[in-house]
């Protein structure tokens, strides 16, 4: 039984170009949906695959091991992808998948405190090792600290009278909860905007952003991903809110850039063309049919870039 519905399975493999001998990075092996596929179609390759939740790691190890042993599991952020790569001597390879979502058993777990329907503890943390849970920032985080993370990471347009709200409360006591904080969050919001979608969906986004540390990570491992690349390999990055997807977007468009002085020329040197092309301009969705089994899907968007020299 799958833990965890893949999103954009069947686009992120094909982009990915595989052959039999590939060696192919999964940056977010979760519970094993891309990298399963992957290793069924790299049989003489090899697979690394990155991730900092250790329920996910023994869950995917058990299930990769069903159909191969030409797999490396690292638990690490992929922060340091080429750092920990570079460690076990590998120096290039032909594709990197990066899908930036939380995986579902992390949200249905309730005792992780990732929902907001769910009474837990307030935590949120992918890495159980990680100092830093959502206990800690809703306690200890000053209202103009967490009105920013609201309104950046949330862009939720009441976050600062969330942020007020919340320092008022932990003032008599700390705020241990999930659903704590989500009555917290209801009493901040004016009643007319409760009907129309969850007050507490976005500040949950953004205390787990925060606790991650999620945005932060995006564009180092980016580059660190492309200078890996062989020629001829992709990256191929799935995210699931628009800022995510502005990080990668804006990341591609410059790895891709032509510089202006030279754009117009009908025949440019190739030593001033760039070293990457973007496989599609335009971001790829799910399709109906996908969204029909697995609504979660809905925000996904699949960018891919291609290493031409």
């Amino acid at each position: 039984m799958e833990k965890h519905i893949s999103v954009l399975l069947e686009e992120a493999i094909s982009s990915l170009q595989l052959k039999e001998n590939s060696t192919i990075v999964d940056c977010t092996l979760g519970y094993g949906g891309h990298s399963s596929h992957i290793l069924e179609k790299i049989k003489k390759g090899h697979l690394y695959a990155f991730d900092q939740d250790i329920e996910a790691i023994e869950y995917s190890k058990k299930r990769l091991e069903k159909i191969g042993t030409n797999f490396t599991i690292i638990k690490s952020n992929f922060v340091h992808l080429q750092e920990k790569l570079h460690q076990i001597g590998v120096l290039k390879v032909n594709g990197v998948l990066f899908d930036l979502g939380v995986s579902s058993p992390q949200l249905d777990e309730k005792e992780r405190g990732f929902s907001f329907h769910e009474e837990a503890r307030l935590d949120m943390r992918m890495d159980k090792d990680n100092k830093l849970s959502a206990y800690e920032v809703v306690n200890n985080y000053s209202k103009e600290e967490l009105a920013r993370i609201f309104y950046q990471y949330g862009e939720d347009m009441f976050s600062n009278n969330i942020a007020k709200k919340i320092v008022e409360y932990r003032a008599e006591r700390p705020i241990e909860t999930t659903l704590e904080l989500v009555e917290i969050i209801k009493s901040a919001v004016p009643m007319k905007f409760r009907k129309t979608r969850h007050p507490a969906r976005q500040i949950f986004q953004a205390i787990r952003i925060e606790v991650n540390k999620e945005l932060d990570v995006i564009e180092p491992a980016l580059k660190q991903a492309l200078e890996m690349l062989e020629v001829g390999g992709r990256v191929a990055v799935i995210t699931f809110h628009s800022l995510e997807d502005r990080i990668v977007k804006n990341y591609f468009k410059e790895a891709t850039k032509i510089d202006d002085k030279i754009k117009g020329l009908p025949n440019i040197p190739e030593s001033y063309l760039p070293d990457f092309k973007l496989v599609v301009n335009k971001a790829i969705e799910p399709k109906e049919e996908e969204l029909e089994k697995n609504p979660r899907a809905r925000s996904a968007k699949l960018r891919v870039i291609e290493r031409i020299k």
